[in-house]
């Protein structure tokens, strides 16, 4: 089975569009810029809603008499917090590495690794966690 198509035709016969009356082109344009900001707001209301910043720069303005200088020294203690973080996941990979793969094979070895790293790492990245957002938040460039 085979399929020819003349495709010689050089001109095809014009398409008609049915014009729309300026009116009707002036309130559609009007409909879709009102849908376009109704979606702006609510983008804007979900990205404020997942703003994690935002939270702790209210809670840094509601107590700014009683903490003035609480997310400067933030700032100041997070490079030292961060390096002692830093530290001690490089011991512990130390350890692992020196050990062996053996290093966590047994219920014995297990806990005394945990007993070793694992109290210290949870707390110390708990601390991190809690310093860290009050140093981004009273930062210059976070409050842009």
């Amino acid at each position: 089975m085979q399929f020819q198509f003349d495709m010689s035709a050089r001109s095809f016969p014009p398409m008609e569009t049915p014009a729309a009356p300026a009116s009707e082109v002036q309130q559609l344009l009007a409909q879709i810029l009102e849908v376009q900001k109704e979606q702006l707001a609510h983008f804007r209301a979900l990205l404020s809603a997942h703003d994690g910043g935002a939270r702790w720069k209210a809670f840094l303005a509601r107590w700014r008499e009683d903490f003035p200088d609480l997310s400067e020294d933030c700032r100041q203690a997070l490079p030292i917090l961060e390096r002692s973080y830093g530290k001690l996941i490089a011991e512990l990979t130390e350890n692992l590495s020196q050990s062996g793969s053996e290093a966590l094979e047994n219920d014995f070895a297990l806990q005394e690794f945990l007993d070793r790293f694992g109290m210290r790492l949870s707390q110390l990245g708990t601390i991190l966690n809690l310093v860290a957002p009050f140093a981004e938040a009273g930062s210059p460039s976070g409050s842009a």
